[in-house]
């Protein structure tokens, strides 16, 4: 049989293209499936493979794929303002999201300043932690507290504050200014309840300050779902005690909405309907143009900048910008995004249809193989092992899931792939239906897979 001819994409793929992730082995030997088009909650590949969109992209395609409402805003803006300099000029669509971004936040958190993506706002938000403490006269307060297995962004900083350790080999982060803790996931709790365990993770908390010192940690950094980490949910009050400790040592609480926020788990923003914490900053990406065109942002406390503003600026400036901050394209985006939401009553039905997707995924929970179920919202991952009581995950786990990943997308699904993880969370749109077709693919690919590692 004649090798099969490379279309002309995977050629220059193959040739030219260097992706994130990339494995290093087989650069310039393979290339991704390509993708030539998307509708609805489907994705199609260039000799028509027709795949439901598992992970929603990149957690990000709220709306789904072909939306002529945000397609047209795109083109209107482009063809009437393409661009405009965010360091002596603005622009309406820019003004126009932050004023209604402010009216979706908790709290105080009403100034936005966007930036380009997710990594780019967590980097801004933590920018500011040292400008604000550096305001107010206090340059050795600049440590940052993170988790392990959050995952945080891919600039030099924001990686150095990301726990996952499949990230960690071959790159050197700056991480003297990094302090970890552990991660939240009650598998690794060496079987407490939830209550003991939550104990647990606030006394390593406070003894982490007390062993450097208040005056040294200036942020908590927190995804309100360790969503790369592997959708790991954190115990019922986790973030409202942590919040009472930063608030004690005047630490500033920074929640990484960059998955959870624009209804993901049902609100607009996660952490004070669905996680009961007020953040002083909270940062965004992925959701806020449905992955049109890129776009991020944080929201930051009027409390925390009146500090450091007017009167009590002392002449100094936020020296932070991106070239792209507040495009006019990707906030015109935006703003329709917005509407579609509303139009579809997006944020009610993720609140109606996520009991159900719970549901239908607890339901492979029972199949051999799988380890745990974790669900928040429209945000789900199955666990899967080749030893039932195994708590880290090995060579052969990962192995499998990678196979199980691998025969979801021959059936027409695609999952995101996470080390042992089959990590599933569609576009919000999602039908009954279309959820059932999910976890029918996944039950398949699960038994057919395990019969053979499990056996072995």
């Amino acid at each position: 049989m004649a090798p099969t001819q490379l279309t002309k994409t995977a050629q220059q793929a193959r040739q030219h293209l260097m992706v994130p992730a990339q494995d290093m082995k087989t650069l310039g030997q393979r290339a991704l499936p390509a993708l030539s088009h998307g509708e609805g909650i489907h994705v199609f590949t260039e000799n028509g493979h027709r795949l439901i969109d598992g992970p929603a992209g990149m957690w990000c395609t709220q709306v789904g794929y072909g939306c002529s409402e945000i397609a047209e805003a795109i083109a209107d803006q482009a063809t009437t303002l393409s661009y405009n300099s965010p360091w002596y000029t603005t622009n309406t669509q820019a003004a126009a999201l932050a004023e209604q971004i402010a009216t979706m936040t908790p709290g105080d958190l009403n100034r936005i300043f966007f930036t380009t993506g997710g990594s780019t706002a967590v980097d801004t938000a933590l920018r500011f932690v040292e400008y604000f403490n550096n305001a107010l006269g206090r340059p050795s307060k600049k440590g940052i507290v993170v988790r392990r297995d959050g995952y945080h962004g891919s600039t030099a900083l924001t990686f150095s504050c990301s726990g996952r350790s499949q990230t960690a080999p071959h790159f050197d982060p700056p991480a003297q200014r990094i302090h970890y803790l552990s991660s939240p996931n009650i598998r690794l709790s060496g079987g407490q309840t939830e209550a003991q365990f939550l104990e647990t993770l606030v006394e390593e908390f406070e003894t982490l300050i007390e062993a450097n010192g208040p005056e040294t940690i200036g942020a908590f950094l927190a995804e309100p779902i360790l969503a790369s980490g592997g959708v790991i949910i954190p115990p019922k009050g986790y973030h409202a005690r942590f919040k009472e400790i930063c608030e004690k040592h005047e630490i500033l609480y920074i929640s990484d909405e960059v998955v959870t926020a624009f209804g993901r788990c049902g609100e607009w923003f996660a952490s004070e309907k669905v996680f009961g914490v007020v953040p002083d900053i909270i940062t965004f990406a992925k959701g806020v143009t449905s992955g049109y065109v890129p776009l991020g942002g944080v929201a930051i406390s009027d409390k925390l900048l009146a500090r450091v503003s007017g009167e009590n600026a002392g002449g100094a400036y936020f020296g932070n910008g991106y070239t792209y901050s507040g495009h006019p394209v990707s906030c015109a985006a935006g703003l329709a995004n917005i509407k579609v939401f509303e139009k579809l009553d997006l944020l009610n039905h993720v609140r109606k249809i996520s009991g159900y997707f719970n549901q239908a995924l607890q339901g492979l929970r029972d199949l051999p193989g799988v380890v745990d179920v974790r669900v928040s919202g429209l945000v789900g991952c199955v666990e899967c092992m080749t030893v039932d009581q195994r708590i880290i995950a090995k060579a052969e786990d990962r192995a499998m899931a990678t196979e199980i990943d691998t025969l979801c997308f021959e059936m027409g699904l695609i999952v995101r792939p996470l080390a042992n993880l089959c990590v599933i969370s569609p576009p919000l749109t999602i039908t009954e239906d279309q959820i059932d077709e999910i976890c029918d693919i996944l039950r398949t690919a699960i038994i057919r897979v395990t019969a053979e590692h499990l056996a072995a």
